[in-house]
């Protein structure tokens, strides 16, 4: 049979080896994204709003985290948390939670950056005009925040697309277990070795469509934005 269509037959016939690695993929990069979202996104706000002596280089920082290379992450996350590691206690190495460690460390300079850029762009009339009206510090932050939320739809988006496509750092600190830490990415890069290119081809089609449905998500809130102006 075509690969291609044995492909397609095990998406659509529910093949549980198949599904159980989607399924945890999409569960552990989805923590992983809300963990980054918790961290990054009040830092690259803070960071945009703000205005403080080594705000140049702060910023410099977190473009650079931009560049890590994912391998390198998960080294640093492996040394960690391994036995002679300052967390090695916690016997995370080879689980799904050092997965989501690392993931987030990868997806959260996403975040910051994309949202810090989005924040430094809000003109600054906004402020402006908000406080001229009696609005208080929280209520103006809040009123920026509306003017760019597509763009930190965007940001939460970078760092999605970041981590459920990255393949390096969760074997090295997942290990690539059957049932426990094996995730698409890394079961494409098995199963391609393995000569199953059938289920290699399924998880790369989950994973394009997964990528297609996020940037149409985020093209219809960016329609949205536009159809809805701000008013004050």
């Amino acid at each position: 049979m075509d690969p291609i269509l044995e492909a397609l037959r095990l998406i659509t016939s529910g093949d549980l080896y198949v599904w159980n690695v989607i399924v945890r993929s999409l569960r552990i990069s989805g923590l992983a994204l809300g963990l980054a979202v918790l961290i990054g996104l009040p830092i690259g706000v803070a960071v945009g709003l703000s205005r403080f002596r080594l705000r140049t280089p702060l910023v410099a920082l977190i473009n650079a985290g931009l560049a890590f290379p994912p391998v390198v992450v998960g080294l640093a996350v492996f040394l960690l948390l391994s036995r002679s590691g300052p967390l090695g206690d916690l016997s995370l190495l080879y689980t799904p939670w050092a997965m989501v460690g690392a993931q987030a460390v990868i997806a959260g300079p996403y975040i910051a950056a994309v949202s810090l850029a989005a924040v430094e762009g809000i003109p600054m009339d906004i402020a402006l005009q908000a406080r001229a009206l009696g609005a208080g510090r929280w209520q103006t932050i809040l009123l920026q925040l509306r003017e760019v939320r597509t763009s930190l739809v965007a940001a939460v988006a970078a760092g999605f697309g970041a981590i459920i496509s990255e393949v390096g750092a969760v074997m090295i600190v997942g290990g690539n277990i059957l049932g426990e830490t094996r995730v698409m990415t890394t079961a494409i890069v098995l199963e391609t070795r393995r000569g199953n290119f059938e289920i290699a081809i399924a998880m790369g089609v989950v994973l394009m469509l997964i990528a297609i449905y996020v940037n149409v998500v985020l093209l219809l809130l960016g329609r949205r934005s536009i159809r809805r102006p701000l008013t004050a």
